[in-house]
């Protein structure tokens, strides 16, 4: 089976118990390493303690004859004798005299010290010289060192494999809980996904990581969520405004295609009619496809001369508004951006500013590396009409007299926020509105 396949939280659980087995073996292989070496340690410092007792009391006593056949068995050391250069009979059967022994005793060897096979069974044997031609070897049984050994070992596997099944079912556990908010996650979208309906939020518990996903997340939902609105809405004002010149429209092309033929004013009267709403419908489809368009990509994005933008918006205003004065002060000034978005934009508080003007007003338009500001002198904004004139198809009460689908100044704020820049609009005390563009 493929590791990817398993579930999230066996994959934790697999990797916790590995880490433990590591670890545990790792950790009980050092310390039988070093307990065994300690242990055969002491047993070599206790053979040359021993070695030494014997070797002065040769000096001091002389030698018990008895230990010059075969070694004897004894508390203290368990085995001794005495190793001459020349083999002599007896005594291996008690313990082996290796060729390294006789080497001591001859001088050819400071000491010796190893491990040998009797018929007393493993025995950890030290050879160090005596006189002239001998030496003293002594050895101690180390069976129940090594069966000591041997429990020790068993017990650390034992150890170990239960800290393994310990560690296998506490990684469960533990991951189990930690991804309890993933699982949060994971049911908060499928249910998104089934039912197409970002409102649901996912439960935040706690400050950790996976608590700022669940919180970016609930975001990421939330966007959507208005997403999705301002589109319902925009779709619903669009049918709306859409339905007022296509009414229009419709009752017009009737009068023409009446039985009895209208006359020759009253026909002319109509065509214009129906031009001024195909105008008016066409200017309204192209706002909304401007809304549609949505943000700004990177390959949208060029160093743009802002002030040649609102020249170019300033003599399109000029011809459409020849009763007004444009008063412009243009630094040249270069920008990231989009020259046709950007170009909209100008347009729209140019001619927002031109449509609320009196007749034979002044606009005034200043640019800056700071700003791009287009006021007018029109009756100005209400204060409570101020924070929703930038709201699609929003008209106030001052402004349903004047042509427009109220998408002028939504294209405007679209645009600056696509930009990565702000704006604000203000009414000054002396009158008239000021739009203020921070670049």
């Amino acid at each position: 089976m493929r590791r990817d396949w398993w579930p999230l939280r066996t994959r934790l659980a697999v990797v916790a118990a590995v880490s433990v087995a590591l670890a545990i073996a790792l950790v009980a292989s050092a310390g039988y390493i070093l307990f065994a070496r300690e242990l055969h340690h002491q047993v070599d410092l206790n053979l040359t303690r021993d070695a030494n007792r014997i070797r002065l009391q040769v000096k001091q006593n002389g030698w018990d004859p008895s230990l010059a056949a075969d070694c004897r068995w004894q508390g203290t050391p368990a085995c001794a004798r005495v190793v001459r250069a020349a083999p002599s009979a007896g005594g291996a059967a008690a313990m082996p005299v290796p060729t390294q022994a006789r080497e001591v005793a001859t001088g050819q060897r400071p000491r010796y010290l190893a491990d040998v096979r009797s018929e007393h069974g493993q025995l950890r044997m030290l050879v160090l010289p005596l006189r002239a031609g001998e030496a003293v070897q002594v050895a101690v049984p180390i069976d129940p060192v090594e069966d000591s050994l041997a429990r020790i070992r068993r017990l650390l596997a034992i150890i170990g494999l239960g800290g393994v099944g310990l560690a296998c079912a506490l990684g469960y556990l533990v991951s189990r809980i930690s991804l309890r908010p993933v699982a949060r996650i994971a049911a908060v979208s499928k249910e998104v996904a089934t039912t197409r309906d970002p409102g649901h939020r996912i439960p935040v518990r706690g400050r950790d990581a996976l608590a700022q996903l669940s919180e970016n997340f609930n975001t990421m939902l939330a966007a959507l969520q208005e997403s999705l609105a301002a589109q319902r809405n925009l779709v619903a004002d669009a049918s709306h405004e859409l339905r007022t010149p296509l009414t229009a429209l419709r009752s017009d092309i009737s009068l023409l295609t009446l039985a009895e033929p209208l006359a020759a004013a009253q026909q002319e009267r109509v065509l214009r009619r129906i031009d001024s709403q195909l105008v008016e419908l066409t200017d309204l489809i192209t706002d909304l496809i401007e809304l549609a368009r949505g943000d700004l990509s990177s390959s949208d994005l060029h160093d743009v001369r802002l002030d040649e933008v609102v020249e170019h918006s300033l003599a399109s205003a000029r011809r459409r508004w020849p009763s007004l004065i444009f008063e412009a002060e243009l630094s040249p000034t270069v920008i990231s951006g989009a020259p046709d978005r950007l170009g909209r934009a100008v347009t729209n508080l140019l001619d927002n500013a031109a449509k609320f003007s009196p007749a034979a007003g002044t606009v005034t338009i200043r640019l800056t590396e700071n700003d791009l500001r287009v006021r007018d002198r029109g009756p100005g904004i209400p204060a409570e009409d101020l924070p929703r004139v930038f709201d699609r198809f929003y008209r106030s009460d001052t402004a349903r007299q004047t042509p427009g689908s109220g998408l002028g100044l939504a294209i405007v704020a679209q645009v600056v926020h696509a930009h990565g820049t702000q704006i604000e609009i203000r009414s000054p005390e002396d009158g008239g509105v000021e739009v203020i563009w921070r670049l």
